[in-house]
């Protein structure tokens, strides 16, 4: 494969496509909710019909309105683009007509609604427009082309250094300078390197990384590919969790695809780079997001935390430099590479630079994926682009980080979106969760139900996170079932200073994150559940 093949490749792709599209988003979302019958009713109803305008139907991931599926786009018409809401296979020979100019018996959805007027596509930009199944469709919006430019046209360390001046931060949570880490690994002498795509993707609310491996796989991989090209590894894995059955089908499929188109595997695209990417599942455990236990659990061994120094980019999988990153990170390097660095540093704020890529979850209007500048601000997010609170209720708060972050209160809704300011309000970025709570929800029961998930979660491997999150959830009990007492909740404060500090890895040092921004912001809560007061709406 070389350069002239693979335009040719897209060529022949976008001859054959030319005209209407009808896009049915068949990521799990969309799955759950019958959008595959939605699809094979259009095509039954494009056969009956005899589709004498060669019109399309396709099946594409996540076309992000989650709380609106299925979803079906209709693109390339005299509207240029329409989409349809919860979409019924009844429906489906009226959007066919529609194509013909009839009326269509389906709800539309207003794509000048600010869910999809404000969000800023770098690592969606494919999302709902490829199809996830076939490498001809990636490939025609210019896939693997930058794959092609870095092999060809620039040194390792020309790509190194090119992420360094984005200023890419790694998306999986802690905010790390992805350059810093791609040239740690890239100065160590070795005879086998590696790249890890984590995508143990484990925080409740979040499917961020899901949707991106089920809707543009390829995309991950040329990220992988250019990665292991910068830093001298032939070899990657990508680390998936066994409960995202459709992200493993399609990313094999798209591995498989590649090795056969010939940008996957020995001497790639004419060149002197060999590189082999294999998928390793996960068994479901929280803690394997944590780089050492993941790294663990690809040798074979039991996922557990190990003590660091020294850091996977020096001493990773089987003792050799492993550059590990998260599948929202990987998924910008190849607009990086074809925009520049300072495309992609002038978006977003000075720190945290780019997009960022969220699930908006619960008790919001509209609910899905949205990819926003950093800095853009939670009031932006929560009221203006998700619509607020169904029934006219009022934001009480915002989780994020997952288990490991915070909540924030409505009365600090006007924070930016980037690693710093999250921080100061007492949570954290994570990968992207979201989650929405109302005036009805109780703050101490908010911190409980993540304390457990920690607890259920914790290796055992460490007393402050083995013993810590129990006695948490158990005092936070206490409290909720009358039987608490000004002692613990004072006891609280202490208990999650100590296993904050105390604790191995990322999950037992960040667990009390939610009991620590619950009892900063709603203090209130915490002495009516003592008092056995009711509380109103707060901080409103």
């Amino acid at each position: 494969m070389n350069l002239p093949a693979l335009r040719e490749v897209a060529n022949e792709e976008r001859r054959e496509t030319d005209g209407v599209h009808i896009h049915t988003c068949l990521a799990s979302g969309c799955l759950s909710a019958n959008s595959q019958a939605v699809h094979d009713s259009i095509e039954d109803a494009l056969e009956k019909n005899g589709n004498p305008d060669g019109v399309r139907a396709c099946g594409v991931g996540c076309l992000r309105l989650c709380s609106q599926g299925p979803l079906v786009s209709v693109t390339g018409s005299e509207n240029d683009k329409t989409m349809y809401g919860n979409v019924t296979p009844e429906q489906a020979a009226s959007i066919v007509a529609g194509v013909h100019g009839e009326p269509v018996d389906a709800e539309e959805v207003d794509l000048e609604h600010p869910f999809f007027t404000r969000q800023h596509s770098i690592v969606l930009e494919n999302s709902g427009k490829v199809e996830p199944d076939r490498i001809e469709s990636y490939v025609a919006m210019g896939g693997y082309e930058s794959l092609y430019h870095v092999l060809h046209e620039m040194a390792p360390e020309d790509v190194v250094d090119e992420v360094t001046r984005s200023g890419l931060r790694g998306r999986g949570g802690a905010g790390f300078p992805a350059g810093i880490k791609w040239a740690t690994v890239a100065k160590h002498r070795a005879a086998q390197k590696y790249v890890v795509c984590n995508a143990d993707e484990g925080d409740p609310g979040a499917f961020m990384d899901r949707s991106v491996l089920e809707s543009d796989p390829h995309r991950v991989l040329e990220g992988m590919a250019i990665a292991a090209y910068a830093v001298g590894a032939t070899q990657a894995y990508v680390y998936v969790r066994g409960e995202y059955p459709l992200a493993i089908k399609r990313l094999t499929r798209a591995i498989r695809q590649a090795r056969r188109l010939g940008v996957l595997g020995t001497q790639v695209f004419e060149s002197h780079f060999d590189f082999r990417v294999d998928i390793r599942v996960g068994a479901g455990a929280f803690v394997c997001g944590e780089e050492t236990a993941l790294i663990a659990s690809i040798e074979g061994t039991r996922g557990t935390p190990k003590p660091r120094p020294p850091f996977p980019a020096e001493s990773g999988i089987w003792g050799q430099p492993t550059l590990i990153n998260n599948v929202e990170t990987l998924a910008n390097i190849v607009p990086i590479i074809r925009e520049g660095a300072e495309w992609f540093a002038g978006i977003g704020t000075e720190k945290s630079p780019g997009t960022k890529v969220f699930a908006v979850a619960g008790k919001a209007n509209r609910t899905g994926l949205i990819e926003v500048p950093m800095g853009s601000t939670l009031r932006e997010i929560v009221h203006d682009m998700a619509g607020g609170v169904p029934n006219g209720r009022a934001v009480k708060a915002v989780q994020t980080g997952g288990p490991s972050g915070g909540c924030i209160p409505a009365s600090a809704l006007d924070t930016p979106v980037d690693y710093e300011s999250l921080a100061a309000v007492g949570s954290i970025m994570g990968s992207g969760g979201m989650i929405v709570m109302d005036d009805e929800d109780s703050m101490v029961d908010v911190a409980r139900f993540f304390m457990e998930f920690c607890m259920d979660e914790s290796c055992g491997k460490c007393v402050p996170c083995r013993v810590g999150t129990v006695q948490l959830h158990r005092m936070l009990s206490k409290l909720l079932d009358g039987t608490g007492t000004m002692a613990d909740v004072a006891a609280l404060e202490q208990l999650s200073d100590v296993v904050r500090n105390t604790s191995l890895c990322g999950l037992g040092q960040t667990a009390p994150n939610p009991v620590l921004s619950t009892l900063r912001h709603f203090p209130e809560e915490y002495e009516a559940a003592v008092t056995r007061q009711p509380v109103g709406a707060t901080n409103q």
